[in-house]
C-alpha cells in the first residue's frame, strides 16, 4: 500500500496510508489512513494543485455534503472494507 506523507500548517507532517482515490468531476480525492490494516482513522483529502504545478497539494475536505458524498463513493468501492464514520 502506497504510504504519502502530508505536511500540516503548522509544520507537523503525519504519514498515511492510500487506501484508494477517485476522480469526480475532474478533481481527484484520496482515501488515507494512519494504518495500513485494521482499526484507524480515515481523512478524505481533495486535489487542489494548480495545473503545471510540479507537486499535488491535497486539503481535507470540510464540506459536510461533498464529504457525505466522498464516503458513500468510497464506500461502494471498497466493498470488502467495513468503513465507519
Amino acid at each position: 500500500m502506497e504510504k504519502i506523507r502530508f505536511e500540516g500548517e503548522d509544520g507537523e507532517t503525519i504519514e498515511l496510508y492510500v487506501i484508494d482515490t477517485t476522480k469526480l468531476a475532474g478533481t481527484d480525492y484520496l482515501l488515507a489512513s494512519d494504518v495500513e490494516a485494521g482499526d484507524g482513522e480515515c481523512y478524505i483529502f481533495k486535489d487542489v494543485s494548480a495545473e503545471g504545478d510540479a507537486e499535488a497539494v491535497y486539503e481535507p475536505v470540510t464540506d459536510d455534503n461533498e464529504l457525505d458524498y466522498l464516503l458513500s463513493v468510497f464506500a461502494e468501492q471498497l466493498e470488502d472494507i467495513d468503513l465507519q464514520f
